[in-house]
């Protein structure tokens, strides 16, 4: 099978949410000795943009997309052990994300973690639950460029703001974006924090971090 059949085949077996189907392509593509790095971007990774474009015009929901992930996932186990030491090296920039102490709702942060490690960007994911300190601590260590936070409780709400303040006194808050998400957060809350956006959903997570970052 050609190279071009194969990256179909990889980038269809996501959209379909076929894991069987996706390993038997991926061993397939790897035995041909085509690009891993090629069969990530051009497979898999275009699976999920296919997959998040159904999301965005609600033709699949939040469970479609986490079905498609776990394809996708099961396929980068194959095809990363592959990949060139370049490849493997190649500099992305790094995310912090989680949910806020006090809250145990992560099927949001979930989503939006898939989509933005789809989209080229390299994710720290704290879970749920997540001691407010522990995401500044974070992003020291890592570097991080930015910060997602989401609640699904007013009850939690107020962390972000400690967590803006917290980046504020170590001394990094012009260095690191923070994003704020979840069903009781607004525009209006994010704003007031000082948060540098909000988003609605993960697909828009991903257009707005993509633009505080200047990338195209």
């Amino acid at each position: 099978m050609s190279k071009e059949d194969l990256l179909k085949k990889l980038s269809d077996a996501v959209v379909n949410m076929e894991e069987e189907a996706l390993i038997e392509a991926c061993n397939e593509y790897i035995e041909a000795r085509y690009s891993a790095f090629d069969g990530i971007m051009q497979g898999l990774v275009d699976g999920m943009n296919r997959a998040s474009a159904l999301y965005e015009d609600e033709e699949y929901f939040v469970t479609d997309i986490l079905l498609c992930s776990d394809a996708m996932y099961e396929g980068l186990s194959i095809l990363r052990p592959h990949l060139q030491e370049s490849e493997i090296n190649k500099e992305r920039p790094k995310g912090i994300i989680g949910v806020v102490e006090g809250d145990t709702h992560d099927i949001g942060k979930n989503l939006v973690k898939i989509m933005l490690e789809t989209a080229g960007f390299e994710m720290y994911d704290l879970g749920r639950d997540v001691p407010l300190q522990r995401f500044v601590d974070k992003a020291i260590e890592v570097n991080a460029s930015f910060v997602c936070m989401s609640t699904l409780m007013t009850t939690t709400m107020s962390g972000m703001s400690v967590v803006v303040n917290l980046l504020r006194e170590a001394g990094i808050r012009d260095k690191v974006k923070v994003v704020v998400g979840g069903g009781p957060i607004s525009k209006k809350f994010a704003d007031n924090i000082g948060a540098d956006g909000y988003s609605q959903n993960a697909v828009e997570a991903v257009k707005l971090i993509k633009n505080l970052l200047n990338i195209a």
